[in-house]
């Protein structure tokens, strides 16, 4: 499903799964949607499974939102109390819709527990008291954490998640990694269809060399983490600079929020020292995950140097916790960190330019995925240890994976079947039922509005119009902000759907090459292997020609079959 599409779905007010592989766009379309909801004068709740992913979207965890903290369980005394406490009654009666990110790491009971607590506090035996709920996340990254002796029990595993009865949403493009051996192998993780030939793959990435960059290392334990980055640290020669977390509201507020921020409460930092930056600042120009080195101090404020060669003065930043633009609490830190080394845990979210990965230690399923998805591309991966389990996946996910597809997909039919204007009517109605106003274009920051729903062509016939023009695959990528791997993707569906004929793409053949040689070689492989997997045909050509060869290679050998089916 598209970004547009799921959109689209969430503006009806139903209850939403949002998932999809990382780099699929999830907090994009989330953040999206929060603003034309925000636009519209309608409340929404944003909170998260955990502390940590609360402050990368600038809300509270689901268990503080929701008033049960630490509990296992509620009980009618429970319920009873969380119903006189008239702040978190105010905040619950309020909202409209309620946020839930990273749900792969709520546990199925806790769920419950927000079900029980809305529809007391809310007087309603409607699930979750009559709010609309998105719950965003990926299974197949970190489970929940239990206490010792408990039944791990999945949030679609809930009574909530069977009452709520979610539209499932399954983002399919793909805006992180570009790397088609990577994608192959993270698919097949998410299968758990992993066979020698992937340890084969991860075993020669134990001898990559890293130039004009020093990687990241994520491990599994703090230890670790703790241990290179003091070490690396102490070996510079520089004076160290010291910077003390700052924080204003109510203690309890902010003793949260700094302990789930990423950066440290006492950040001590030289000249030369390896650094990540901890939030997004597209204006400034670093994102949650740059990786960077300290060159110089400049009025007691870091200069660091990216891996592209560029320099950025970085100066302290906010984190806060708000409720209906209310602040509650805040604290200010540099958003970076010492980045020699870093968790697993910590690193989910982010995206890496380069990272040595020991999985050695790894102990819950999912914790070898989330490391390998965090880079980009093999390149920037080197292999330091590996568990004979790193990579395993829960069956149990597996199988529930296949039914979030299918049942994505029935959706995406559903609405793609309906007129616009009918759609258009049911983010209307959710709107106006909630007491609020569809707020046109120039009043959101997002892509488009369902207000004032612009009829926009399919993101392929984009695509096709640009390759008619003859548009260069990178040209098409920037332009449209999508990987080049993405724009290989809208070809080949384009391609299978009789979209594009062979002489659309021919300026896409390479003049660097023999490339009638490379095709004979290429159309001999397909013939043998056929044309499913990249993989066999790379190594079948000896693997003289890149995947991107290989890949046009086979959209044209297609289109070939394609056309002696239809002239026959």
């Amino acid at each position: 499903m598209t970004q547009e599409k799921a959109l689209d779905i969430l503006k009806t007010g139903a209850n939403v799964f949002l998932t999809g592989e990382p780099g699929a766009g999830k907090t994009y379309v989330t953040n999206q949607y929060i603003a034309w909801l925000e636009a519209a004068g309608l409340s929404v709740a944003v909170t998260a499974s955990t502390g940590i992913a609360a402050t990368h979207i600038g809300g509270m965890t689901i268990h503080s939102w929701s008033g049960f903290g630490i509990k296992s369980e509620l009980t009618p005394y429970d319920l009873d109390q969380i119903s006189g406490r008239e702040r978190l009654v105010t905040r619950i009666k309020k909202a409209h819709v309620l946020v839930i990110d990273e749900i792969s790491m709520l546990d199925g009971r806790a769920l419950d527990m927000v079900d029980q607590i809305l529809r007391t506090v809310r007087q309603t035996p409607q699930a979750f008291g009559g709010l609309q709920v998105v719950c965003i996340g990926d299974f197949f990254q970190l489970p929940p954490v239990t206490r010792q002796g408990d039944i791990m029990v999945y949030a679609f595993e809930s009574k909530a998640w069977q009452n709520m009865k979610p539209l499932i949403c399954y983002l399919t493009e793909q805006h992180r990694q570009e790397d088609e051996m990577l994608l192959s192998l993270l698919s097949s993780i998410r299968r758990n269809e992993i066979e020698e030939e992937h340890y084969t793959l991860l075993q020669e990435q134990k001898e990559i060399a890293y130039e004009h960059i020093e990687p990241t290392r994520l491990y599994t334990h703090n230890i670790d983490v703790d241990t290179v980055n003091n070490k690396e640290l102490s070996k510079l020669p520089g004076a160290a600079k010291r910077y003390l977390m700052k924080g204003t509201g109510r203690k309890q507020l902010v003793e949260g929020l700094a302990k789930n921020c990423l950066s440290p409460e006492q950040l001590i930092l030289k000249e030369d020292a390896m650094v990540m930056c901890t939030k997004n600042n597209f204006e400034v120009g670093y994102v949650n995950g740059t990786l960077a080195r300290v060159i110089r101090f400049d009025e007691g404020f870091p200069i660091i140097e990216t891996t592209d060669g560029r320099e950025i003065l970085i100066k302290p930043t906010s984190w806060e916790m708000t409720e209906d633009d209310k602040i509650l609490a805040s604290i200010e830190q540099l958003p970076l960190r010492l980045a020699w080394a870093i968790t697993v845990h910590k690193s989910q979210g982010m995206s890496l330019d380069a990272a040595e990965i020991d999985l050695s230690k790894a102990f819950v399923f999912g914790q070898g995925y989330v490391a390998l998805s965090r880079v980009r591309s093999l390149a920037g991966m080197k292999i330091l240890g590996m568990h004979p389990n790193a990579l395993m996946v829960d069956p149990k996910v597996v199988a529930q994976d296949k039914f979030f597809h299918q049942e994505s997909e029935m959706v995406e039919e559903a609405f793609i079947a309906m007129e616009d204007t009918e759609v258009l009517d049911m983010h209307e109605r959710f709107v106006i039922a909630n007491g609020g106003k569809v707020p046109k274009d120039d009043e959101v920051g997002v892509v488009r509005s369902a207000g004032n729903r612009i009829k926009m062509e399919s993101t392929y016939a984009v695509t096709k119009e640009m390759l008619q023009n003859k548009s260069s695959i990178a040209t098409i990528a920037k332009t449209r902000e999508l990987t080049e791997t993405t724009v290989w993707t809208h070809i080949e569906r384009l391609a299978e759907d009789g979209e594009v004929s062979l002489a659309d793409i021919r300026y896409l053949e390479p003049d660097t090459i023999d490339w009638q040689e490379a095709r004979l070689v290429l159309t001999a492989a397909m013939d043998e292997y056929g044309t499913e997997k990249l993989k066999p045909l790379y190594e079948a050509a000896e693997e003289r020609y890149d995947y991107v060869l290989v890949r046009l290679a086979r959209i044209e050998y297609l289109l070939a079959l394609k056309h002696e089916s239809a002239t026959e």
